[in-house]
Formats: C-alpha cells, structure tokens, sequence
C-alpha cells in the first residue's frame, strides 16, 4: 500500500496546501518561482507516480484511485488561485471555470460508469488537453515570478484557452459514452 509510487502520490496531494500558501495574494516573484518550482515537482511526481507503478508491476488499487484525484486536487486549487489572486480574470475566468466543471463532470461520469462497470479509457485528445492545461497553469504561475515578461502570461493565457477547447471536446466524447449506459 506504501509503495513508492504511491507515496509519490500522496505527496501530491500534501504539497498543495503549500502551493496555494504560496500564490496567497501580497507574495512576491520570489513566491511565484518557488511556487512554479514546487508546481514542477508536482508534475514531475505525476509523472513518474505512474512509470514506476507500471515499470515494476505495483499499480494498485489505492494508486489507480488517488492518482486522478491527485491531479484534479492540484489543478482546481491552482485555478482558484489564480482566479483569486486576479491572475485568471475577466472572460479567461471562463476557460478556467470551463476546465473545473469537466472535471466534475467526467469524475461524476466515471464513478457512475464504475458502478455498471464500464470503463472508459483516456484518449489521446485528453492527454493534449491534460498538457496544455498543466502548461498553461505552469505558465500563468511563473508569469508571476518574471513580470517584464508579459510574453509568458499571455501563452500562459493561450495554452488554457487550447485546453478549454479541448475540455469542451473531450468532456463532450466522454458525455456522449455515458449516456449510452444511461436509461
């Protein structure tokens, strides 16, 4: 139960509330390079979580359950921040709350599918989708660190919009899936 890939997930989920502490608005560039610092290894024990379930035949059950939640955890506390701090505003709230509510969605989706044992696997869509929101989240983060760059808000803003169409995208194929199980 503790191995190391899920221990790797666990610390996922531990490490944001020090994540959120430190995008709390009246931090400074220093906060937000620790925070995009602390975002990275988050990502980088996401992905390595995994590799190494797989690599040496651990996957658990536990694994496979946190695993999801891990990452949901992780990217709605740091859109709420953002949106919080003013960093997501305006019509990029929109992107933002487009993302949170495809989340809600698809895990309600796939617990309901669970219980009439239909699996539904990801897809290659929602693996670019998945990117682009991390990158874009990432992005928005050190923007905050180096704000003479205006350049990496704005791709910051650019990749959540790409992963709020493809949200819409993947949400929609995940919807459609459902509802053939549904009566």
């Amino acid at each position: 139960m503790l191995s190391l890939p899920n221990i790797l997930t666990l610390s996922r989920i531990v490490t944001v509330p020090i994540l959120v502490f430190l995008l709390w608005p009246g931090g400074g560039w220093f906060d937000y390079a620790l925070a995009f610092a602390v975002y990275c290894m988050m990502g980088i024990t996401d992905y390595f979580d995994g590799y190494l379930a797989r690599a040496r035949g651990t996957v658990s059950r536990l694994g496979v359950f946190l695993d999801p939640i891990a990452d949901k955890i992780m990217v709605a506390a740091v859109i709420l921040m953002l949106v919080f701090i003013g960093t997501l505003s305006g019509v990029h709230a929109i992107a933002a709350l487009i993302i949170l509510l495809r989340e809600i969605m698809v895990s309600g989706l796939r617990e309901f599918l669970a219980g009439i044992q239909v699996s539904v696997p990801v897809s290659r869509l929602a693996k670019w989708k998945t990117t682009f929101q991390l990158v874009s989240l990432g992005a928005l983060i050190f923007a905050g660190a180096v704000p003479q760059w205006p350049w990496v808000k704005d791709a910051g803003l650019v990749s959540l919009w790409a992963a709020a169409v493809l949200t819409l995208v993947t949400g929609w194929d995940y919807l459609r899936v459902g509802l053939k199980h549904m009566d």
